[in-house]
């Protein structure tokens, strides 16, 4: 059974992309699953773990007032994040997510609650927000994983 990486991995190629990603509540967990598969250096340029809001600022150019006003667990955080590493990368391809695995969130932000941002040259930055629930932390971060490689696969098809 092929893997997403892999079908990422033979899509990119394909198109001669590069791609970056800007990880918070993952931890690097994108990065990780690219760079699993034999010959990701061909189309993975870096990954930024910027786990603090300290490290988006400085790692990605993150508004402070951004994250002041909406917080990191945001839209519009990730894609501030998704842009930064684009910018910040000789990436073509950049994927951003900010999230609250668990355990625990707040009345306004629940736990599983994950922000993505999908940059690409050329193309509006696109971002969504999925609430993936009370799943417990390392299915939270699974899921945003594979949902992290899904849009990234989507952005490259024709």
């Amino acid at each position: 059974m092929v893997t997403a990486a892999e079908t990422l991995l033979e899509l990119a190629k394909s198109r001669g992309a590069m791609i970056a990603t800007a990880e918070s509540c993952t931890g690097g967990l994108i990065a990780g699953a690219i760079t699993d598969v034999a010959g990701s250096s061909a189309i993975f340029d870096r990954g930024f773990v910027t786990y603090s809001n300290g490290a988006k600022v400085h790692m990605l150019g993150v508004d402070p007032d951004t994250l002041n006003r909406v917080g990191a667990v945001s839209v519009e955080v990730a894609q501030e994040m998704a842009d930064g590493a684009l910018e910040r990368s000789d990436a073509t391809l950049a994927i951003s997510v900010t999230g609250i695995a668990g355990p625990g969130g707040s009345e306004f932000k629940l736990e599983g609650l994950v922000c993505f941002g999908l940059a690409q040259m050329g193309h509006p930055t696109r971002v969504e927000a999925i609430e993936f629930g009370e799943i417990g932390r390392a299915n939270v971060r699974r899921q945003t994983v594979d949902h992290a490689l899904e849009m990234l696969i989507s952005a490259l098809q024709p």
